[in-house]
């Protein structure tokens, strides 16, 4: 194998304000043709500043290429130096020579054009080819990707796409003019399981039967297991480790590779403190199998000794019109719930699993009256949701929140996180004057460890773990005694989702909340909760005992979802 992409000692500093950041620190990158080499490491590790450079997508200024060259050899032999090549050769690259698929495929694909009309426009750019012959290699190559029906999706917008179908979207996009180089930028983050498992099978594939180089970025050892030959780690701007896929998962030895392969909740037993990134770094663990201490776990002496539910579900449905008539009602529906029955208990916390579809968060936001139920009834504290009036509902909020899966659309931008969790104290009368209120919120931020200071902060100055962090903040505020978790952690790097599920655990035996935990993730949902609900199609179709359920499915749903976790990392043998 030839090399067909060289990164030599580059550097990449970002400068604002008269300050100097340097994002990448002197790396050098090597990929063959036929070759998957994964570049791993949190959110802010450099990699996908790396990924972005090699087709000149960042913006110059504020960044700056302080050193550094990166050569990479095209369809007929010629070596070029992308860092100095003119913008009619990039230009020419770009989707031609060196594909990318982008992590959110939502803002990558027009939501005024069709999906056909958007990977016919590469093949006309590109390939020359006439309407008639770039849309017959549209079709094929929705077809190769494995669209269903692809005539049909030709002519589908985006939004009328699940999030599997639209990242096989890209995929056929950046395969439409068969380059010699695919990047791939965590392209199946906040995917299902089993969409991942496809999605991650379909590269592979295509890069056996093309012969083509393959950068695969993602924060999850555990997915890159499944397709890679090389694995390079980076952390804080610098590659740390490097080998053989087989021989990194065996042996490794950064503490930082450790921690990464550590701190998946698959590996550890329910309420066993998950170890983050600091226990290595620090000393505290040298290695990966060593364990944490064993928490105590109060909340099943409370199940045990409780008799009523807190929550009870009755009978519950929730239809939508499939069809919308001017005249007259619509015959036909989408059952997004469909008769669910089920019972919580004081201090439990329920796991509800299942692909995106199933109508896992539909169930959860009817619970709450978020979305008005069709039919059926949600007795909390004996007190009928279905049925109640508006002023009461509003009053019983109060003990019941949600801690939606994308902290920053549910955050007010234009507000303080200050202000933004004091803003329920406020409304529901908790604090007699306004010192009051900001000591109560400053007395939270500190709970779900963040530092007084970050009170007069905005929402886009803080990562994504913190914004969740600040989102759990706000649920606590009222200090509820029913929480729903909706995919709270789904999209998270793998070390930040270990510390929000400490997080969550340590705030649960304090406040003795009671959750339902809605997520796709099965490992993860075991690892959290006391039962597990599974749905599909807008029915329970399996429940139990979270561990029984794990180890012995029933289903052959469950056992799908099971069967998707990445292998290596599902069953606790990295």
């Amino acid at each position: 194998m030839t090399n067909l992409l060289s990164i030599q000692n580059l550097q990449i500093d970002f400068t604002s304000d008269g300050t100097t950041t340097t994002a990448v620190k002197d790396i050098s990158v090597e990929v063959k043709r036929g070759e998957i080499v994964a570049i791993v490491g949190e959110s802010g590790s450099g990699k996908s500043v790396t990924s972005l450079s090699i087709l000149q997508l960042l913006p110059t200024p504020p960044a700056v290429y302080a050193k550094g060259e990166i050569w990479f050899t095209d369809k007929e032999g010629r070596e070029i130096n992308l860092l100095k090549a003119s913008s009619d050769i990039i230009r020419n690259i770009r989707g031609n020579e060196i594909a990318m698929i982008f992590q959110e495929p939502m803002t990558s694909l027009n939501p005024v054009h069709t999906c056909g009309n958007q990977v016919m426009e590469a093949i006309v750019l590109h390939q020359k080819l006439q309407h008639d012959e770039a849309r017959k290699k549209t079709i094929e190559l929705f077809e190769s990707v494995q669209l269903p029906n692809p005539a049909l999706m030709y002519n589908r917008y985006p939004h009328q796409l699940s999030g599997g179908q639209k990242q096989r979207v890209m995929i056929a996009m950046a395969m439409s003019c068969n380059p010699s180089l695919l990047i791939c930028d965590e392209p199946t983050t906040a995917l299902d399981v089993t969409v991942q498992k496809t999605i991650l099978q379909l590269i592979k594939n295509l890069q056996q039967q093309k012969n083509i180089g393959v950068i695969f970025i993602s924060h999850d050892l555990g997915v890159v297991a499944e397709v890679a030959d090389r694995v390079i780690v980076m952390y804080k701007g610098n590659i740390v480790e490097e080998g053989l896929a087989a021989e990194l998962y065996k042996n490794p030895t950064h503490p930082y590779t450790k921690a990464l392969l550590a701190c998946r909740p698959a590996l550890h037993e329910k309420g066993e403190r998950l170890p983050i990134v600091s226990d290595f770094i620090d000393g505290k663990l040298k290695d990966i199998h060593e364990k944490l201490e064993i928490r105590d776990r109060p909340q099943e002496t409370i199940i045990a000794n409780t008799n009523q539910p807190l929550l009870s579900v009755q009978n519950l449905k929730v239809w939508f019109p499939a069809k919308h008539r001017l005249f007259g009602k619509s015959t036909e529906f989408i059952k997004a719930v469909d008769d669910v029955s089920f019972e919580l208990y004081e201090g439990e916390t329920v796991g509800l699993v299942g692909e995106s579809g199933c109508g896992k968060s539909t169930l959860g936001r009817s619970i709450l009256q978020l979305i008005k139920p069709t039919e059926g009834n949600v007795f909390f504290k004996g007190q009928n949701l279905a049925k109640a009036q508006k002023d009461v509902l509003r009053g019983m909020r109060k003990d019941m929140q949600i801690i939606f899966q994308d902290p920053y659309s549910s955050l007010n931008p234009r507000i303080t996180i200050g202000q933004a969790i004091g803003e329920p104290i406020k409304v529901h009368g908790l604090a007699k004057n306004n010192r009051q209120k900001k000591e109560k919120v400053i007395e939270l931020l500190e709970k779900v460890n963040l530092k007084p200071e970050h009170y007069h902060r905005y929402p886009h100055e803080f990562s994504g773990g913190q914004r969740q962090r600040i989102v759990i903040a706000r649920a606590l505020a009222l200090h509820p005694a029913f929480i729903i978790c909706d995919e709270s952690v789904s999209a998270l790097d793998v070390s930040v989702q270990a510390q929000v599920l400490n997080l969550l655990n340590d705030l649960k035996k304090e406040f003795r909340f009671t959750s339902i935990f809605i997520s796709h993730d099965l490992s993860v949902v075991r690892y959290i909760s006391d039962r597990i609900m599974v749905m599909n199609k807008g029915k329970i179709i399996e429940t139990g005992n979270a561990e029984e359920l794990y180890l012995h499915p029933k289903t052959l749903y469950t056992q799908n979802l099971i069967a998707s976790i990445p292998k290596g990392i599902a069953m606790g043998n990295p």
